[in-house]
């Protein structure tokens, strides 16, 4: 329907004729010490000395565009037909290493070996869409960590510049600490029923200023619980010039930690080894933090007042030439 953001506006409407009855009137051409050819009253005299009116669709123009200039200032909008939101009140954070060891192609997607930061976008992605409601915001980790989405209810964003995360984009160590510290105060910034951290990381802390542990009791103290995944594979056969041999990819990755961090703030530890178990992960994520069935009413609403404001000017215009062009082809 149709709606005006500033109703009041509309009192202005008689403000040219209360400016016509209580303000004296201009004084003649013939009094006048300079003329303005365009600037004439809605009479004329003419060769013979009659007094003519002036054609009464100029004042008629004047009186619509100040119609329109007023319907343009109350700000008319059309409200669309209401739409049900989920709302959980969960602000929900997710921090992805980016360090160079996610380069390690040992997962396997649809019979094709990938990396690991293209497994996780893989399953993430899908994750992110699941979460109808929560406010998501997206931290990239490497050797600093960086906030890459803030807080939103646009999951399609986030999505989207997770997929566009590269390897070594934040560098090729591993700040663990300071990604907890990033998602603690920017999830403690809003006041929320329930802040969540999900970090994903396949090594362990190697730089940043904020030790993991610090942080974790940091994150406690506040009421975020983090839930940790170690990613990686135990197991991977690679050719050498001896044969083929056994090697451990994840020999890096300091699970002893990731349960530290998570036992610390009330979450859990989860290991990911391929891309099946990644995938339970994000559906077991789903049950430990269901999205609530909480909806509000929501109406879109599109901006109208261009097309008043418009037509208001382009008749100004017509108005002010309109006399110059006459003087022109008489």
């Amino acid at each position: 329907m149709l709606s005006f953001a500033w109703p009041w506006l509309f009192l202005l409407l008689p403000l040219p004729l209360l400016c016509r009855k209580f303000m004296s009137a201009a004084k003649s051409d013939r009094e006048a010490a300079l003329r303005v050819p365009f600037l004439e009253d809605f009479t004329a005299a003419d060769n013979t000395g009659r007094t003519l009116r002036r054609p009464r669709w100029r004042l008629w123009l004047a009186l619509l565009a100040w119609l329109l200039l007023v319907v343009a200032g109350a700000r008319p909008q059309w409200l669309g037909e209401a739409l049900q939101l989920p709302l959980s009140g969960r602000d929900l954070m997710l921090a992805v290493d980016l360090s160079g060891s996610m380069q390690e192609r040992d997962f396997i997607i649809d019979g094709e070996r990938v990396d690991r930061l293209t497994a996780t976008k893989w399953v993430a992605g899908d994750f992110i869409q699941r979460r109808a409601g929560d406010r998501i915001g997206l931290i990239l980790f490497g050797d600093r960590a960086y906030l890459q989405t803030p807080l939103t209810f646009d999951r399609r964003t986030v999505k989207t510049l997770l997929d566009e995360a590269a390897i070594g984009l934040a560098g090729k160590q591993t700040a663990i600490g300071d990604a907890i510290g990033l998602a603690v105060k920017r999830l403690t910034e809003r006041n929320s029923q329930s802040r969540v951290l999900i970090l994903l990381t396949d090594g362990a802390n190697t730089a940043g200023e904020v030790e993991p542990e610090k942080a974790a009791e940091l994150a406690a103290r506040s009421g975020l619980k983090i839930y940790t995944i170690g990613i990686g594979a135990d197991r991977m056969t690679v050719r050498s010039l001896f044969g083929t041999q056994v090697i451990n990819p994840s020999k890096e990755l300091n699970e002893q930690l990731l349960k530290t961090v998570a036992d610390t703030t009330g979450g859990r530890y989860f290991r990911a080894k391929n891309s099946a178990e990644l995938v339970q992960i994000y559906q077991l994520l789903d049950q430990l933090e269901p999205v609530e069935q909480e909806t509000r009413l929501f109406r879109p609403v599109k901006a109208l007042y261009p097309w008043p404001l418009a037509t208001a000017l382009l008749l100004a215009a017509l108005l002010l030439t309109a006399p110059l062009i006459r003087e022109r082809w008489s």
